[in-house]
């Protein structure tokens, strides 16, 4: 690869996934946006339902997609397509729902002005969708794995070429990607970065640096297939162990765009031929072909770190949870990210990014020395820099239920996870 084709590269990042896509006044407001998943199980038998009828092992679980057109009609919501060829569900009022390859849920929100409209929105998808379904014996179950299933029951649901093209690679690998694609829930957290000349906003510093205690706090998902794993976030081992050489936390303190060019060219390229039945890295394709920039970016979409950059940050360590729960991780984040007495406090306590500290926060918990110990510091400058960005980005009522939530779990050195009222819930 020459000096020109990287540099072309680097800045082929640094425009579309580090900068915003278009310039934002510094007096606007931030906005948040979120990806909420759950599993879909039949309530009956705790089986994984097909998503259309007729699908599946058994034949006899309920089917999502008939239940999803029957309350969308209700809704006024609208059948389309995804990029991706899989059928999807405009929402009404802004955003997506989708399905995940194993058959999952995802909604994805629109960005929203304020912490509360946001939490409100996601509410106003999440609490009735969820009763409709439980009418029609299927649980849609918001925790980080499935507590139930092996991943050998749960069949690969979305079959496109891309899907099966990552199946057969992590395969390769070990069982975490099956569990990953198959089995797997997550509440994701969209933030807009602060534009900034240069090599990256002090967010992404901020957000790779906060990704253990993320994973920690709001760790959801200590069983798998009907027994105790013995990590608090399941969910995380998975990611951690699918394919190491695309996950983790790929940040250096300086030159941070160079650094992500570097774990992506070092990642297989999962979506170009094989070779010897091997993918083989971007980097190596680079070197043996002449792949074009779409195939770039698909190459980019199939990368998974727990700080996703897309024009904003995508914070993706905070496994699945429930509805009452959903301003805890955005007041958590945005209070720190974007109050900057609150950014700059958290900083001053947090240690440098790092891939050994956030395996650990997957398996302890708040229950590893260094997460525990500044856990609830942390907690208290979200709270504080909620505080100061005021009424009009989160409401007095949702800065309670975060506050609610950090006192139930977080000040005494649990998550969910550990709560014995969710894991009989789960069972």
């Amino acid at each position: 690869m020459t000096g020109a084709v990287r540099r072309a590269l680097a800045a082929h990042l640094r425009h579309h996934l580090f900068e915003p896509p278009a310039p934002r006044s510094m007096l606007a407001p931030r906005r948040l946006g979120a990806e909420v998943e759950w599993l879909v199980l039949d309530a009956a038998s705790g089986r994984p339902c097909p998503i259309d009828s007729g699908e599946g092992a058994d034949g006899v679980a309920p089917a999502t997609l008939p239940m999803l057109r029957r309350f969308g009609a209700r809704h006024g919501w609208t059948d389309q397509r995804t990029p991706k060829g899989a059928l999807c569900f405009a929402v009404r009022g802004g955003g997506m729902l989708t399905f995940e390859p194993g058959g999952q849920l995802e909604y994805a929100s629109p960005p929203a002005r304020s912490l509360s409209a946001l939490v409100e929105r996601l509410r106003g998808v999440a609490v009735p969708l969820r009763a409709a379904a439980a009418d029609e014996g299927i649980e849609l179950l918001p925790v980080g794995i499935d507590p139930r299933n092996p991943a050998e029951s749960v069949p690969l649901q979305l079959t496109c070429e891309r899907y099966r093209r990552m199946a057969g690679h992590f395969a390769r690998i070990g069982p975490g990607g099956a569990r990953m694609m198959r089995q797997t829930a997550s509440f994701q957290v969209s933030l807009d970065v602060t534009p900034t000349p240069g090599d990256a906003a002090p967010e992404w510093r901020l957000l790779n640096a906060l990704a253990p205690w993320v994973t920690a706090i709001f760790a959801n998902s200590a069983l798998y297939a009907g027994e105790n794993t013995g990590h608090r976030s399941f969910r995380a081992h998975c990611w951690r162990t699918l394919d190491p050489r695309r996950t983790g936390l790929p940040y250096a303190e300086e030159r941070a765009v160079d650094a992500y060019l570097d774990f992506a060219l070092g990642a297989p390229a999962i979506l170009l031929p094989t070779i010897r039945g091997e993918c083989q890295p971007f980097g190596e394709w680079l070197c043996r072909a002449e792949p074009n920039v779409e195939d770039w970016e698909a190459h980019l979409t199939t990368l998974f770190p727990d700080v996703r950059p897309r024009g904003h940050l995508e914070m993706r360590s905070c496994d699945a949870l429930d509805p009452a729960w959903y301003a805890a991780p955005l007041a958590f984040l945005a209070g720190i990210a974007y109050e900057p007495r609150a950014r700059a406090a958290a900083l001053d306590v947090l240690p440098a990014p790092d891939l050994d500290l956030l395996t650990r926060a997957g398996r302890f918990g708040l229950h590893d020395s260094t997460i525990g110990s500044i856990a609830t510091d942390l907690v208290a400058i979200a709270l504080d820099g909620c505080a100061v960005l005021g009424p009009r980005f989160i409401h007095p009522a949702h800065l309670d239920e975060a506050r609610t939530y950090f006192d139930q779990y977080t000040r005494r050195g649990i998550s969910p996870a550990e709560d014995p009222a969710e894991a009989v819930a789960t069972r």
